[in-house]
């Protein structure tokens, strides 16, 4: 049968509500500005430090995305450091996925993943207990986490985490925060992302 074409009466409210679409706007201003603070912030962090970067990396290179339908949800990123090019990747992307939670994540992929498992393991107990995840999809553009989506890296579980990434072709380390964190809240998106930047940089640092 057909899906009905009627509004509802909820449905109806919502499309009549204005201020509901000026909060939207005020709101998404106010994430653009926290992503550009973030990159800021990022920039100044990253000359400090010496990453094993792929073949024609940038350290300039960033972008800052905002779309509507992330599984349905609004959606606004930076990607910083941003590298996407011939089948190599290493992005530290920082999330706001309207309806769920804030993602600071590193997506790794290609020639260099191998250095970056060994370092992983290697410095194990250096990224363990920092509130990071291992993602278990089999692509870097699930966001969903959770049981079955990620795997905490916590200090008891390196054994588990090295058999996780022996096969994988890819790394994405992540972290995720709610609207409700106290930090988010008060704006301070750009500190949230360079300390969860900070807690990866073993992964990825000579």
């Amino acid at each position: 049968m057909p899906q009905s074409l009627a509004f509802t009466d909820d449905e109806t409210t919502l499309l009549a509500d204005a201020q509901l679409f000026r909060r939207k706007a005020v709101i998404t201003a106010k994430i653009r500005r926290m992503l550009e603070g973030t990159h800021r912030a990022l920039q100044a962090a990253l000359p400090v430090v010496t990453l094993m970067t792929p073949p024609g990396f940038d350290s300039k290179a960033h972008q800052l995305v905002k779309g509507e339908h992330l599984e349905d949800f609004p959606y606004q990123y930076l990607d910083y450091p941003k590298h996407f090019q011939n089948g190599h990747t290493f992005t530290f992307r920082t999330l706001v996925w309207w309806g769920h939670y804030v993602v600071c994540a590193l997506l790794l992929e290609g020639g260099e993943l191998r250095q970056y498992k060994q370092q992983l393991l290697g410095r194990y107990h250096q990224v363990a207990g920092r509130g990071l995840e291992l993602s278990l999809a089999p692509a870097l553009w699930e966001w969903k986490r959770g049981e079955g989506y990620t795997f905490p890296i916590t200090h008891d579980r390196k054994a588990q985490i090295a058999a996780i990434v022996a096969e994988r072709s890819l790394i994405k380390v992540l972290r995720c925060f709610s609207f409700e964190d106290v930090n988010i809240q008060n704006g301070q998106l750009p500190h949230v992302a360079c300390e969860t930047f900070q807690a990866m940089l073993p992964i990825v640092t000579h």
